[in-house]
């Protein structure tokens, strides 16, 4: 109970700029709990597609992935059915990559989306505990400069703690939002970059089929 009354002491004696800056945080904390769970979910479904195409990929049974394409629709198996449908109008590899590397933009911006603001929150934050802050130092030095001169030391020495809370409440905003977007970022790139390692497998296998081996621009 005295641990909540202290919060609950720390957040009044902050000023108003407290409450801009605990807007950002629950804000921030939608934004974390919205994002984790799709990037969770796209995750675990392209990791149990990949799993599951792994024979085909290896074998180039593009029939296979077609018909994991149809029956379950995750990005990764959408990506690879994409350089697939291709090939069968091109055989040249870039046409199939390029095919392919259309869909992991298209579903980047997916992954990506209201990510960056939370840096930007994190960065709103700290100003405004910064400017809070300021605006507190001016209203505690205008006070002390009408205050008996017996008072000044340790009405200056309030004033200043309390101003402090604004700048302690936003470092305390901000520093998590920025260790959540890292992470995000870090869960966004490797979904993509098990995309884009499956494609390059897919587009190998297809090649030894073709070429028997040979290195030469076709797929």
């Amino acid at each position: 109970m005295d641990f909540v009354n202290s919060i609950v002491r720390f957040l009044q004696e902050g000023g108003y700029f407290i409450f801009p800056i605990a807007f950002i945080l629950i804000l921030g904390i939608a934004i974390t709990i919205e994002r984790w769970w799709f990037l969770r979910s796209v995750y675990a479904s392209n990791q149990r597609a990949y799993r599951q195409l792994q024979p085909a990929i290896a074998a180039a049974d593009t029939k296979a992935i077609l018909q994991q394409a149809d029956s379950n629709q995750t990005p990764l198996s959408l990506m690879l059915a994409s350089g697939v449908n291709r090939l069968a109008s091109s055989h040249r590899r870039e046409d199939m990559e390029y095919a392919m590397e259309e869909v992991v933009l298209e579903y980047s911006l997916r992954l990506q989306k209201r990510t960056p603001f939370l840096a930007t929150l994190a960065n709103v934050a700290t100003l405004l505990g910064l400017l809070g802050t300021i605006v507190g130092l001016i209203a505690a030095f205008s006070a002390v400069a009408n205050a008996d001169p017996s008072e000044k030391a340790s009405l200056l020495s309030s004033s200043i703690s309390v101003a402090m809370n604004t700048t302690a409440f936003g470092l305390m905003t901000a520093i998590p939002l920025v260790f959540v977007h890292a992470l995000l970022q870090s869960k966004t790139a490797s979904i993509v970059d098990t995309m884009e390692m499956a494609g390059i497998k897919l587009m190998n296998s297809i090649g030894q089929r073709f070429t028997g081996g040979r290195d030469d621009q076709k797929a």
